[in-house]
């Protein structure tokens, strides 16, 4: 096995030199570390990252719960965790609890008899009660995606704004003189879904629109509910002539259903998601929808719990990420 000495000799530098360069603990003058990095590649030199967690009594892995491991949603956010963590040297652990609760637990046990060195919760359906009994289990711990209260002060959330993102599809189609504008919610009356609607009656209001309640529909974030909301919908005696979907997988599952029932899109129905997954850019057609940051969040998520577990001591950190409209082909003026 390569060694820092093999390294350090090499180069013609010293072993804490050598030390400096791979770990980013000292800087070390630019042409002295191309110097290393040459030794480095010459020699086929690794990281014993075994060692370094050994030193630091951690095991140098981090579980990541999600609730839909296929949802292009929530693979892209676990992209960012999985690419940050791995880019600090961590190993991530995914555990898909399919949005069963009771599996959701049996993993954090898991995962904690397994001495993981902190878990990201993607949209988790814990209760803050159950959170903080991770504080005292001494687990760090991030959120993504779900706004948790009574939560204790050392745990970071990750949030996008999405009131606002309800907010600005619901406009979208009101600018474009849509006034029977329906609404395909999510499966929870908790964020990020509540939050979704919260935009889309908002905006409703503020134009003077009465909110149809009949024009309001729950859906579960898969393609099927989709379609088979907006079934019932276009079955009304006075069905929409838009839809806002709280996400683009029901979104899709809405375009189906209008062209099942002879609708063109947008011809005679313009249809908004939300999350701008790539394929929402290849749908026929393309889907109009908001955007939110998803590996961005996974990135920040991942950074913020490696500083949780490399010793960071401070009060809980929220970061409200940002959403924007991405206009596409599946929103028109009314005919």
């Amino acid at each position: 096995m390569v060694t820092m000495r093999d390294v350090a000799e090499r180069a013609e530098v010293s072993i804490s030199t050598v030390s400096h360069v791979v770990n980013a603990t000292r800087p070390v003058s630019d042409h002295v570390t191309v110097r290393v990095r040459q030794a480095m590649d010459d020699l086929g030199y690794q990281r014993n990252l075994l060692a370094r967690g050994l030193r630091r009594g951690q095991t140098l892995a981090i579980g990541m719960i999600v609730p839909d491991s296929v949802n292009p949603f929530f693979a892209e956010v676990a992209r960012g965790i999985e690419d940050t963590g791995f880019a600090q040297g961590y190993t991530v652990i995914l555990c898909n609890s399919g949005g069963d609760l009771d599996r959701e637990l049996l993993y954090i046990n898991k995962l904690v008899e397994r001495q993981v060195d902190g878990i990201i919760f993607v949209a988790a359906g814990l209760s803050s009660e159950r959170i903080c009994e991770m504080q005292e289990r001494r687990v760090p711990v991030v959120v993504v995606d779900r706004d948790l209260f009574g939560v204790p002060a050392a745990v970071d959330s990750v949030l996008v704004d999405n009131e606002k993102g309800g907010w600005c599809a619901t406009q979208h189609l009101l600018d474009l003189g849509h006034r029977r504008i329906a609404c395909i919610t999510g499966p929870s009356d908790l964020t990020p879904s509540a939050e979704r609607v919260t935009g889309y009656r908002r905006a409703l209001n503020a134009a003077d629109v009465t909110v149809d309640e009949a024009m309001v529909v729950r859906g579960d974030f898969q393609y099927e509910s989709g379609f088979m909301a907006a079934l019932r919908l276009l079955n009304l005696q006075e069905p929409p002539t838009a839809i806002f979907a709280c996400n683009d997988l029901m979104a899709m599952g809405a375009i189906r259903a209008a062209v099942t029932k002879g609708r063109s899109v947008p011809g005679d129905l313009s249809i908004v998601g939300f999350d701008d997954v790539r394929l929402a850019a290849f749908t026929n057609p393309a889907l109009t929808t908001v955007a939110q940051p998803k590996f961005e969040m996974g990135e920040l998520a991942a950074s913020l719990l490696v500083e949780r577990i490399e010793g960071a001591d401070t009060n809980a950190r929220r970061y409200l990420m940002d959403t924007h409209l991405v206009v596409r082909e599946s929103t028109a003026p009314i005919g």
